[in-house]
């Protein structure tokens, strides 16, 4: 028996499926990651059992994906998925089968999945079942497709993004032939929608290896067919090179779209469908980056962009020169400021109108910016009358 506890837990599913005479294994990414002692976050299972068959052997399931085989079966409040074997025919669209057939035989449809580490099985005692060698393969650490590379990435071209995905999170290397084949077929990405691009390309700068999978980007070309990249080999070259291991998913997307969006950051980052939350923050710090990098750091920066921009300026600027950066010292210079934010202020625009007889106006918010340059630089305290002392000392109101 195997001793992880998602594998118990979904071992009553396995049982009952072979005590109702079928054939029922553990597959996908959790054999894999077993295999590589990596984090297991669920479990998937393979029968020969249709979907009608596996419906009528569980109380509680969800038709997640019944037309291509997936019932998801819900066992002490954990949902297993639960998938026929099956065979694929033609992939018209590069992404998906046009049409699936259930069949019985465990070869058949370990034979469809895309690369060998992917295409194992293993039964309820533990043996595994690997007709493709994926183990081999992992002790190599290599990343091989099942089959001909040229026919899996026909089927599924976002199987190449996979692949150098894999490379960044496991630190494996492309296989000869499939990285010769993602070469060959890096256009057709150009038929992939850009949210599966940035699904990959995020999981792919979280990995471990993520240089080194840039890299791959770079050698197999698949870089030309990803937005607002065609054109920028040198920059995207020069990404590579940059010692990224120490920045969040975030920073690297600030170093990438501030190497390779020619100084316009947002339409670059819009093309990569990125949510309009990560592209404010982004702009954001690449606009501190900038700043950062022309007048050097200062209280005033520090208020104006907030520490999260602060922070990610900081270590972008850091790693495009090759220094080091203390992110507690920014950490603490934030924390000593007088105000972090305009709601720190003591006074408000109403107050400024009362004081000042004045109507609303652009005069106001040149008024309260003065007065917190006036707060960051120790000029006056942020206390509501002295404020107001100030303002009529320098004729602001």
């Amino acid at each position: 028996m195997i001793d992880h506890p998602f594998f118990r837990q979904a071992l009553p599913i396995v049982e009952r499926l072979e005590a109702s005479g079928y054939e029922a294994y553990f597959v996908g990414g959790a054999v894999r990651d077993l295999f590589l002692s990596r984090p297991i976050h669920d479990v998937d299972i393979a029968t020969s059992a249709t979907p009608s068959e596996v419906k009528s052997l569980f109380t509680h399931t969800v038709d997640v994906g019944i037309d291509h085989g997936t019932i998801l079966v819900l066992h002490n409040g954990t949902g297993f998925e639960v998938t026929t074997f099956r065979i694929e025919s033609e992939y018209s669209d590069f992404r998906r089968p046009d049409h699936v057939e259930f069949v019985r035989s465990l070869y058949e449809d370990l034979k469809r999945r895309d690369f060998t580490m992917n295409a194992m099985a293993m039964n309820k005692a533990g043996k595994w079942i690997d007709p493709f060698h994926g183990k081999d393969d992992m002790q190599k650490g290599i990343v091989r497709t099942v089959g001909r590379a040229a026919e899996r990435f026909s089927e599924d071209a976002l199987r190449m993004m996979r692949a150098a995905r894999f490379v960044s999170q496991l630190s494996f290397n492309l296989d000869k032939e499939t990285k010769k084949a993602m070469e060959e077929h890096a256009p057709l990405l150009g038929h992939i929608a850009v949210e599966r691009k940035l699904n990959e390309i995020d999981k792919l700068l979280a990995g471990r290896d993520r240089r080194r999978a840039l890299w791959a980007l770079i050698e197999t070309n698949l870089y030309r067919f990803l937005p607002g990249l065609r054109e920028q080999k040198e920059a995207f070259i020069r990404l590579a090179k940059l010692p990224l291991e120490p920045l969040t998913v975030e920073q690297v997307w600030v170093v990438m779209a501030y190497l390779c969006a020619n100084h316009d950051a947002a339409p670059f980052l819009k093309d990569w469908r990125l949510p309009q939350k990560r592209i404010k923050r982004i702009v954001q710090s690449i606009r501190t980056l900038k700043q950062l990098k022309a007048e050097g750091a200062s209280d005033w920066l520090l208020f104006q962009s907030g520490l999260q921009s602060a922070v990610d300026a900081a270590i972008a600027a850091a790693v495009l020169s090759g220094q080091e950066v203390d992110l507690k010292e920014v950490t603490s210079r934030f924390e000593s400021l007088p105000i972090k934010s305009r709601h720190d202020l003591a006074i408000t625009g109403k107050e400024l109108m009362e004081w000042a007889d004045k109507p609303r106006g652009v005069w106001i918010k040149e008024v309260l910016e003065r007065t917190e340059k006036a707060v960051i630089a120790g000029d006056v305290r942020n206390d509501r009358m002295e404020i107001e002392r100030w303002l009529r000392t320098c004729n602001l109101l």
